[in-house]
C-alpha cells in the first residue's frame, strides 16, 4: 500500500514527530520537533502555553490524535479519554456514479489533514501575535476531492476562503511543489511574509502563484478577496470568454491544450447566495443558457447553516431547487435553467461524484451548473473574533466542535474502502502536523513588507513609456489644423469627436485581434453611436450585455484573465455606481496578487451633457482620462490601448456635450479636427494642450471645462475686462489621475507671477468630488503656484433634467477670475 506521498520519513524523525511536549508538567500533544531552535514562534508558544491549550482548535487536534492512537493501540496520554463513536458518512441511496481511486483517496486525505493542521496553527500563531488571518475551513476539509473533478492545467478556479483543501489538492495534482512547499506557502500567507507567492505579503488569500511567462488562457487559480461573493462575476466572465479566446488563440495553443474544453469553477458559502455579486453572476449564467450562449461555469455552494451568526436554515436548498407545480414550467426550467447537483459535503466520494457530474455537464454542453454541498457543520467560530456563545448555546458549540469530519473520513477510507491503515494515517497525520509547524516557524521569521515604496510600486503594472508630443502639435486646434493643411498641401477632412472615437476603436479592433468591445446596447452603436457599424465589421467581438454593471465589469475581468483586451462601455457615469465594488475589485487585483493577475482593460463611461461625472471612484490603480477633442482622443486612446495591453486599467470619461460639437464661437467649425493618420502618434499621460502661451493669466481645466473656459475668455475680452484673449492662457489637463509634467512645465516658467492661475473644475466642489483641488495642493506643496490663484467648480448639488444650471458655466469662471485678479 502506497503511503500518502512519495516523501520518506526516517524512524528517527518519526520519533521526534511523536514526542510529547511537556508544558510545565502537563502532557499534551503539540507536534513540536523539540529541536530547541529558539525560533520566535516556538518561544511564543511556550510563553502562551495556557492560552493555547484552551483553544478549541487545539483541543480538537488533541482529540483526533487520541482517536488515532486508540485505533493503533498506542497508550493514551489521558486516562479519562473516552473513544468517541465516530461513524463514516452515509453513502447516497443510489450509490456513487464515479469512485475515487486509492491514490486519489490518500491525496484527498492529505489535503484535508493539511487544511486542518493549518487552521490550528493559524490560531496559535494569531494568539502569539504572529498570525494575521483566522477564518477557518474546519468542517469543510473533505471538499478536497473537488480537485479531482477539475483539470488542474486548463480549468479556472476561484475558491471561497473556507475551501482551502480544494486549493491544496489542485496544487498537489499540478506537481510543481511538494506538500510541504505548498504548506509553507500557505503559512506565509497567514504570517504575511513578503515571500508569500500569492499576494507577496499584503493579504492572506487562497490561490497559487502564476507560472511566469505563460499564458494559461483563463485557466489557473484565481485569488479571491474578502468581499462577499466578488469572485463570482469574473468567474462567469471567464466562462463567457473561453469560446471567444479559443477562436482567437487557436493557432497559439498546443494540440493538447486546444483539445480541452475549459470550465470555470467558483465556490461560495451559503451566506453568499444572498449577495448581489453572486446573484448577478448566477443570473448572467442563467441568461446565457436561456439565449444558448456558451457559458461553462460551475457554481459550488457549501451550506453549513450559518453566515457567521446569521442562521441560513437551508435557504440555499430552497433557492436552487424550488419547483413549479406546472409540468410545462418544470420542463422549461430544466431546458433553460441551471441543473443542480446535491452532495454530502462530509463524504469525499459523494463530493467528487457530484462535482464530476456537474463539471462534465458544463464541459460537454458549454452551459452552467451548480453543486450544493450539504450536511456541513462549521466546527469553530467564523474567525478568532467570532463570539459563538453570544448567539449559540454551549451545547451547540460543543456539538459543532466535536463533529470531526476528518476523523469520519478516516474511518470511511480505512474500514469501508481499505485504502489505507490506521497506522499509516497516524504517521501521516503527525508528519503533516510537523510540516505545518515547521512552516509557521519559518514563515513567522521571514521578511515582511517594510517600505511604502514597494507598496506603491505594486499598485499597478509599469507604465508603458510614451514619448511626450512636440508642443507644436499641442497648440490650439485652429492653429494646428492650419499648420497641417500647409505642411501636407491638402485640406484634411475635419470631423466631430464622435466620428474619430468610432474610428480609433475600429483601429484598435483591426490592429489587435485580442481586443473585444462589450457593453449595453453596443451592437447597434450604443447610446451615442460610438460603435456604429462595428458589430458588422468585427462579428463576435462587439458584444451586448444585459443592463447590470456588476456583471459587465466582472465579465471584463474574466475576459482579461482569458487573454483578451476588453473595452467596456458604460452608458452613463452614474451607472458606474451600480458596479462600483467590482470596479474596485478589478483595480486592486494587481496589488493583491503581487502583480501576477492584472486586469488590463479600457472602461468608457459617459458624462451627462456639459458635465463629466462625480468622481467618487478615483482610485490610484486606475488612469483616468477626460479628452475634449477628437484629435487628442485618438492619440490618448492609442496610449490607453498600449497601457491596457501591459495590464493597466484606463478609464475614459466622455462629455456628451462634446461628442458632436462642431463650433466653438458662432459657426466657426472650431471644434472639428482631423484624424491623426500616423498610428504611432500617441498622447502621453503627461501631455497637456495649451491655448495661447503669451498671457500673464492661466486657466487650468479639463474636458468640457476647456470649451467653457475658451468662451469665458472671449467674454472677458468682449467686456473689456482683459485687453485681448491673448492675455489669458488656457491649459487642458486631460489625464487627471496625477499632476501631469506638462502642467508643471507650463507653471514653472514663472510668467504667471505677475498675474494669476485659476483652476476650473467641471465636477462638483467639495471633498471627494473633484480632482483639481488635489492638483492644487500638490502644486502648492511643490511651491509652483503664484501668490494669486483660485479654484472654482460646479455647485455641490444635483442636476435637474433638461437644465444645465448646476454645471460649471462661463459666469462662474468670469466671477472667479475677477475675484483673484483684483
Amino acid at each position: 500500500m502506497m503511503l500518502f506521498s512519495k516523501s520518506k520519513t526516517s524512524p528517527q524523525r518519526l520519533g521526534r514527530v511523536h514526542r510529547l511536549l511537556n508544558f510545565r508538567g502537563r502532557t499534551t500533544q503539540c507536534f513540536s520537533t523539540m529541536r530547541n531552535t529558539g525560533s520566535l514562534l516556538e518561544i511564543l508558544r511556550h510563553r502562551n502555553e495556557k492560552d493555547i491549550i484552551a483553544l478549541p482548535e487545539y483541543k480538537a487536534r488533541s482529540n483526533l490524535d487520541n482517536f488515532l492512537r486508540s485505533k493503533t493501540g498506542r497508550e493514551l496520554p489521558q486516562s479519562s479519554y473516552v473513544l468517541p463513536n465516530i461513524l463514516p458518512p452515509t453513502p447516497p441511496a443510489a450509490g456513487y456514479t464515479h469512485v475515487l481511486t486509492p491514490s486519489q483517496i490518500t491525496l484527498a486525505l492529505d489535503a484535508a489533514m493539511a487544511t486542518f493542521h493549518l487552521h490550528v496553527e493559524s490560531r496559535i500563531a494569531s494568539l502569539c501575535g504572529q498570525g494575521f488571518y483566522t477564518i477557518g475551513p474546519c468542517g469543510e476539509e473533505m471538499l478536497s476531492s473537488i480537485g479531482f473533478a477539475l483539470d488542474p492545467h486548463a480549468d479556472a478556479i476561484a475558491l471561497h476562503y473556507r475551501h482551502l483543501s480544494v486549493s491544496i489538492l489542485r496544487q498537489l495534482r499540478l506537481g510543481r511543489k511538494s506538500l510541504e512547499e505548498i504548506i509553507l506557502d500557505r503559512a506565509r500567507g497567514y504570517c504575511v511574509s513578503r515571500l508569500d507567492p500569492v499576494t507577496g505579503g499584503v493579504h492572506c488569500a487562497i490561490g497559487s502563484a502564476r507560472e511566469p511567462n505563460t499564458n494559461d488562457y483563463g485557466g489557473g487559480d484565481y485569488v479571491v478577496t474578502s468581499t462577499l461573493a466578488s469572485q463570482c462575476p469574473p468567474a462567469a466572465g471567464r466562462a463567457l470568454a473561453f469560446p471567444i479566446a479559443d477562436t482567437i488563440f487557436r493557432g497559439e495553443k498546443s494540440e493538447s491544450a486546444a483539445s480541452v474544453k475549459q470550465v470555470s469553477f467558483v465556490t461560495v458559502g451559503d451566506g453568499s447566495v444572498h449577495n448581489a455579486h453572486f446573484l448577478s453572476a448566477f443570473n448572467l449564467a442563467r441568461h446565457a443558457r436561456f439565449r444558448r450562449n456558451k457559458c461553462p461555469v460551475v457554481f459550488g455552494v457549501s451550506d453549513n447553516g450559518l453566515s457567521i451568526s446569521y442562521p441560513t436554515d437551508g435557504y440555499a436548498d430552497f433557492l436552487f431547487t424550488k419547483t413549479s407545480s406546472d409540468p410545462k414550467s418544470r420542463a422549461q426550467r430544466d431546458r433553460d435553467g441551471i441543473p443542480v447537483f446535491k452532495a454530502n459535503g462530509c463524504d469525499m466520494f459523494d463530493v467528487y461524484d457530484k462535482t464530476l457530474q456537474a463539471t462534465s455537464y458544463s464541459r460537454k454542453n458549454s452551459a452552467p451548473s451548480l453543486v450544493l454541498y450539504q450536511e456541513l457543520i462549521r466546527r469553530f467560530g467564523h474567525a478568532a473574533t467570532d463570539r459563538q456563545h453570544a448567539y449559540l448555546d454551549a451545547k451547540t458549540v460543543d456539538r459543532m466542535a466535536d463533529s470531526d469530519v476528518v476523523a469520519s473520513a478516516i474511518v470511511q477510507v480505512v474500514d469501508q474502502w481499505n485504502a489505507v491503515t490506521y497506522e499509516e494515517v497516524y504517521h501521516r497525520f503527525h508528519e503533516i502536523g510537523m510540516m505545518v509547524q515547521r512552516s509557521f516557524d519559518k514563515a513567522a521569521e521571514e521578511p515582511k513588507i517594510s517600505t511604502r515604496e514597494e507598496m506603491i510600486e505594486q499598485v499597478s503594472q509599469p507604465m508603458v513609456q510614451i514619448p511626450r508630443l512636440n508642443q507644436e502639435l499641442l497648440t490650439s486646434l485652429n492653429e494646428l489644423e492650419r499648420t497641417e493643411s500647409i505642411v501636407r498641401n491638402e485640406t484634411p477632412k475635419r470631423d466631430v469627436m464622435r466620428k474619430h472615437m468610432t474610428r480609433v476603436v475600429s483601429e484598435a479592433l483591426t490592429n489587435n485581434p485580442r481586443v473585444v468591445y462589450i457593453g449595453e446596447d453596443v451592437e447597434h452603436g450604443g447610446y451615442y453611436l460610438v460603435t456604429d457599424g462595428l458589430a458588422k465589421r468585427f462579428p463576435g467581438r462587439v458584444i451586448d450585455f444585459p443592463p447590470d454593471e456588476t456583471t459587465l465589469l466582472g465579465a471584463a475581468m474574466g475576459f482579461s484573465h482569458a487573454g483578451l483586451l476588453p473595452i467596456v462601455e458604460i452608458p452613463y457615469s452614474k451607472y458606474l455606481d451600480c458596479g462600483a465594488d467590482m470596479f474596485y475589485e478589478l483595480a486592486i487585483s494587481n496589488w493583491l496578487t503581487n502583480k501576477q493577475r492584472p486586469n488590463g482593460m479600457i472602461i468608457r463611461v459617459q458624462g451627462f451633457d456639459k458635465g463629466e461625472c462625480e468622481l467618487f471612484h478615483i482610485i490610484f490603480a486606475v488612469q483616468i482620462c477626460i479628452l475634449f477633442n477628437g484629435k487628442d482622443y485618438v492619440r490618448g486612446f492609442r496610449n490607453a490601448v498600449a497601457q491596457a495591453r501591459n495590464g493597466r486599467v484606463v478609464v475614459f470619461i466622455d462629455s456628451t456635450h462634446l461628442l458632436n460639437l462642431r463650433h466653438l464661437h458662432g459657426k466657426d467649425r472650431g471644434w472639428e479636427s482631423t484624424y491623426p493618420a500616423d498610428e504611432n502618434e500617441m498622447m502621453s499621460f503627461h501631455d497637456v494642450r495649451l491655448f495661447g502661451g503669451g498671457g500673464k493669466h492661466l486657466i487650468v481645466t479639463y474636458g468640457n471645462g476647456v470649451v467653457t473656459s475658451l468662451r469665458a475668455r472671449r467674454s472677458l475680452a468682449e467686456q473689456n475686462i482683459i485687453i485681448s484673449e491673448e492675455e489669458v492662457d488656457i491649459v487642458d489637463c486631460p489625464f487627471i489621475s496625477d499632476i501631469p509634467d506638462g502642467l508643471r512645465d507650463v507653471i514653472s516658467t514663472n510668467k504667471y507671477e505677475e498675474g494669476s492661475i485659476l483652476f476650473c473644475d467641471v465636477c462638483k466642489e467639495g471633498p471627494g468630488s473633484n480632482v483639481l483641488s488635489s492638483m492644487v495642493m500638490g502644486l502648492k506643496k511643490e511651491n509652483l503656484l503664484p501668490s494669486k490663484w483660485g479654484f472654482v467648480a460646479a455647485p455641490r448639488t444635483y442636476n435637474p433634467l433638461g437644465n444645465t444650471l448646476t454645471f460649471l458655466n462661463e459666469d462662474d469662471i468670469i466671477r472667479s477670475f475677477l475675484r483673484i485678479s483684483e
